[in-house]
C-alpha cells in the first residue's frame, strides 16, 4: 500500500531545507524542522504498523487506515511549546464518517408501492412466510320502481306500485397467507369470516295503505376460502416489465343463497307471490365454485411503477337446485349457473420517501347473465362494475407495513363506498 501523505510531506521537507543554505538557518527555524521530522517518523510508524495488521487480519472493511489516509500530519506546534519527549497530537480525519460511499442499506431502500387491488404484484421472497390479516368494509345502496299492471293512457297506471330501497352493510376480515417456494412462484390461502346486514325500506301504492315497511335481515360466518399460486413469467428489470402469472380457485364453504330461508309462503316466482321474496337470513357465500386464471404486469419507471391486470372468472354450473321458502317447503329451481366474469384494472404506484408510498388505480369487471335450465334467467342483464380507487402504503419495521386502501364506485352496480386495511407481517 502506497505512503502518498509520508512522501508528499518528506517532499516538502526537502524542498523547504533546499531554500536555505548552510548556516543561514535560524534557531526557530532548525526547532521547527526538527519538530516536523519527528512527527513525520511518528506519523510513518504509525501507518507501517496499521497497514501490518491489516494484512495480518484480512480484513477489508474501512478501518482506522482509512481514516488517516489523505488527512496530512498533525498541526505543527509553535517553537518551545512543546516538551522533548512529548507525543505529537493525534492527526483528526477530515471526514470521521467511514460509511460515505457505501451502498445503501436494505432498509433505507424505497419500499413497494400501495396495493390497491386484491392481488398483490410483488412475489413473497424464497423462504418467507407472509400473514396478511385484513378487514374490508363496504357499502351500498339501491332504490327500485316495479310497476306492475298496464296503462290506459300515459302517465295513467292501473295496477301496483312497488318503491323499494336497499341499504346494505358488508364487513369481511380475512387471514392470508403467502408463503414464496422460490424467487419466482408464490401460493396463497385466504380464509374470510363475513358479516352482512340489510335495510330494505319498501312503500306499496294502490294497496290501500301508503306506509313505509323496513324489513332487515343480516348473516355472519365462515365465507368461501380461496387458493391461489402466482409464477413471474420474465426476469424483467429497469424500463423493462415484469410478467407474473396467476391462478385462483374459489371454494362454496360459505353458507349459500340457496340455504337461507325465504320469506314467501308458497312460490316466489310467478303470480303467487306472498310475501316480500328477501332471504329472512342473509348468505356468507356465493354458493359457487370458481376458477380464475389472471396476468399481471408490472413496468419500472423511475421514479413511478405502473403496473395493471387482466383476469377471467369461469363459475361452475350447479345442479338439482332448490331454494327453501317459509314453513320448510322447498321450491325447485333445476341448472343454474352464474354469468362468467371479465376483469381487467390498471394503476400507478409512486414512492414519497423511504417508509411511505402512494397509488392510484382503476378496477372494472363485467359479469355475464345468469341461466337457469340453459336459458337465459328473465330479468338477469350484463353489469358492469367500475371503482376508482386509491391506495397509501407506510412501512412501520422491516416485518410489518400498514397499507389502506379506499374506493369509490363509478357505476350503478358498484358498491358506493369500500374501505380495506392490510397489515402484513414477513417471517
Amino acid at each position: 500500500m502506497p505512503k502518498i501523505p509520508a512522501l508528499s510531506f518528506a517532499i516538502g521537507v526537502s524542498l523547504v531545507l533546499a531554500a536555505f543554505p548552510a548556516g543561514a538557518q535560524s534557531p526557530d527555524l532548525m526547532e521547527q524542522l526538527k519538530i516536523m521530522r519527528q512527527q513525520l517518523e511518528e506519523q510513518r510508524a504509525r501507518v507501517d504498523e496499521l497497514e501490518r495488521q491489516l494484512r495480518a487480519s484480512g480484513v477489508a472493511a474501512p478501518t482506522q487506515l482509512d481514516n488517516l489516509r489523505g488527512t496530512g500530519p498533525a498541526p505543527i506546534a509553535a517553537a518551545g511549546q512543546q516538551q522533548d519527549g512529548a507525543p505529537a497530537p493525534s492527526p483528526q480525519p477530515i471526514n470521521p464518517n467511514p460509511t460515505v460511499g457505501r451502498p445503501p442499506s436494505a432498509e433505507s431502500r424505497a419500499p413497494q408501492v400501495a396495493p390497491i387491488f386484491e392481488s398483490p404484484g410483488v412475489l413473497t421472497p424464497r423462504g418467507k412466510l407472509v400473514f396478511e390479516p385484513s378487514i374490508q368494509y363496504g357499502y351500498s345502496s339501491s332504490n327500485r320502481v316495479a310497476l306492475i299492471g298496464y296503462t290506459v293512457i300515459p302517465a295513467l297506471l292501473i295496477g301496483l306500485l312497488d318503491v323499494r330501497e336497499v341499504k346494505r352493510n358488508t364487513t369481511t376480515g380475512a387471514a392470508t397467507f403467502r408463503y414464496g417456494f422460490d424467487n419466482r412462484l408464490e401460493l396463497e390461502a385466504k380464509i374470510p369470516y363475513t358479516y352482512r346486514s340489510d335495510a330494505t325500506v319498501s312503500r306499496e301504492l294502490f294497496t290501500g295503505t301508503a306506509a313505509e315497511r323496513a324489513f332487515n335481515t343480516s348473516g355472519k360466518g365462515i365465507g368461501d376460502v380461496e387458493l391461489a399460486y402466482r409464477y413471474q413469467l420474465n426476469e424483467g428489470g429497469v424500463e423493462k416489465p415484469y410478467f407474473i402469472g396467476g391462478f385462483r380457485f374459489k371454494s362454496r364453504t360459505g353458507r349459500d343463497p340457496f340455504q337461507v330461508v325465504t320469506d314467501c309462503q308458497t312460490r316466489c316466482v310467478g303470480e303467487n307471490v306472498t310475501g316480500t321474496g328477501l332471504p329472512l337470513d342473509l348468505p356468507t357465500g356465493s354458493g359457487f365454485y370458481s376458477v380464475q386464471p389472471s396476468l399481471t404486469w408490472l413496468m419500472p419507471s423511475d421514479p413511478a411503477i405502473f403496473f395493471g391486470s387482466f383476469s377471467y372468472t369461469h363459475n361452475f354450473k350447479r345442479g338439482n337446485v332448490y331454494r327453501t321458502v317459509q314453513n320448510g317447503e322447498k321450491e325447485f329451481l333445476g341448472d343454474v349457473k352464474p354469468g362468467d366474469v371479465f376483469g381487467f384494472n390498471f394503476g400507478m404506484g409512486l414512492a414519497l420517501n423511504e417508509k411511505a408510498s402512494f397509488s392510484i388505480g382503476y378496477d372494472h369487471n363485467s359479469v355475464g347473465r345468469t341461466k337457469q335450465g340453459g336459458q337465459v334467467l328473465p330479468g338477469s342483464v350484463r353489469m358492469q362494475l367500475g371503482t376508482l380507487l386509491l391506495g397509501y402504503s407506510y412501512r412501520l419495521n422491516n416485518q410489518r407495513t400498514l397499507n389502506v386502501s379506499v374506493g369509490a364506485g363509478l357505476t350503478r352496480d358498484t358498491p358506493d363506498v369500500t374501505l380495506m386495511v392490510r397489515m402484513p407481517f414477513s417471517f
